[in-house]
């Protein structure tokens, strides 16, 4: 009995030995695959880190490319505009220049007509003119006729002198403006090459943007991050807006307002933007580069890049009213500016991360956004 005792104890020995064999094993698997997640945590968390970094510089290098297509964008808007003023110029000069011909040829049919006159009445000969009269009183007559005749001539000449010179400084002033003309339509060339180097650049950038955005919970912190800056700007503006100039608000013109751009309605206000964001405003589709209007009067607010709307107008309109445009290209006015309804403020553009040119358009009273086909027809 005892013998068979002594068996057991050691076949319970043994089997708590590989128990406890197989636990102390089991726990070092278990620890070693806490460290492994904790370590993948950790490098996790890294990439993260260095993806979110990584966006920031991004995002700058986005904005950097925005404002150099701006930079461009205005020089060529300024270069048309130059353009239109050395092309009046030389409509003008050439109006100038016929006029001138046409008094020249005149000039040279009195002067012809003059000679012609002197020659058949004698006068050409004022010697033989002076001696063949007999009466004091007729040769004082003669004189004084002669002294008219060619006074006549000598202001007639002095006339076409002074023509002769104004069409010669024409002619320069058509040669230099002719010259302005060409550095003008080169300088255009170069800007539009490198808006197009620019571009370029900027859609490489995009496409590193995009690619860094995988999952839609990513989409929807970025679009998040957005909306967040673009709260933050239109609070800061609302607490500096100044009632000036009679800016008396839109309250009541309602259905009265133009729209900024011509275009089609992409994104209405109030739609889904992603997960429960929705559109604070309009994305209007219209051609790069057209103008884009301010609805009414005010004063510019804000006139700068922002993040996820790119070149962005703020213009006040008093009594709490604001409108904002965004995407732009570029940008026509400056903080402080005032501007008339109607008048241009910037070019349509795709500046923020859009793959399109478009316009993104809001309307807000006291910082809340409202729907702006209540205000635009």
């Amino acid at each position: 009995m005892s013998k068979v005792f002594h068996i057991m104890l050691m076949s319970f020995a043994l089997i708590s030995s590989a128990a406890h064999t197989q636990a102390s094993a089991q726990d070092n698997t278990t620890k070693q695959e806490l460290d492994d997640v904790k370590q993948q945590i950790v490098a996790e968390k890294q990439s993260l880190t260095k993806g979110s970094k990584a966006q920031q510089e991004l995002q700058q290098k986005l904005r950097k490319d925005d404002l150099a297509i701006a930079a461009n964008a205005q020089k060529i808007n300024a270069i048309v505009e130059d353009k239109k003023h050395v092309e009046k110029k030389l409509s003008e000069l050439t109006a100038q220049q016929a006029a001138l011909n046409s008094k020249k040829q005149q000039q040279e049919q009195v002067l012809a007509e003059q000679i012609r006159s002197a020659y058949y009445a004698g006068h050409h000969d004022y010697l033989k003119l002076l001696l063949n009269q007999q009466d004091p009183n007729q040769v004082n007559r003669n004189l004084t006729y002669y002294q008219y005749l060619n006074d006549a001539r000598i202001e007639s000449i002095d006339d076409y002198k002074s023509v002769i010179k104004a069409l010669l400084d024409v002619e320069q002033e058509q040669r230099q403006q002719a010259e302005k003309l060409s550095k003008l339509i080169a300088e255009q060339q170069q800007q539009k090459q490198a808006l197009q180097g620019n571009r370029q650049q900027r859609a490489a950038t995009l496409k590193q943007i995009n690619s860094g955005i995988l999952s839609s919970k990513q989409r929807l912190n970025k679009l998040e991050e957005e909306e967040k800056s673009l709260i933050q700007a239109i609070a800061r503006l609302q607490a500096m807006q100044e009632q000036a100039w009679e800016l008396n608000g839109l309250s009541k013109l309602k259905n009265k307002l133009q729209w900024p751009v011509q275009g089609r309605i992409t994104h209405a206000y109030g739609k889904r933007k992603q997960g429960y964001l929705r559109w604070k405003g309009v994305l209007m589709r219209a051609p790069a580069g057209q103008s884009v209007y301010t609805i009414h009067n005010g004063t510019v607010l804000f006139a700068d890049w922002l993040k996820g709307y790119g070149l962005v107008v703020v213009i006040d309109h008093g009594e709490g009213y604001m409108s904002l445009y965004g995407h732009n290209q570029t940008l026509l006015k400056n903080v402080g500016d005032r501007v008339e309804i109607g008048e241009p403020i910037a070019l349509v553009g795709q500046s923020g991360g859009q793959n399109q040119a478009g316009l993104y358009f809001e309307i807000r009273h006291k910082g809340k956004p409202v729907n702006p086909k209540h205000w635009c027809k």
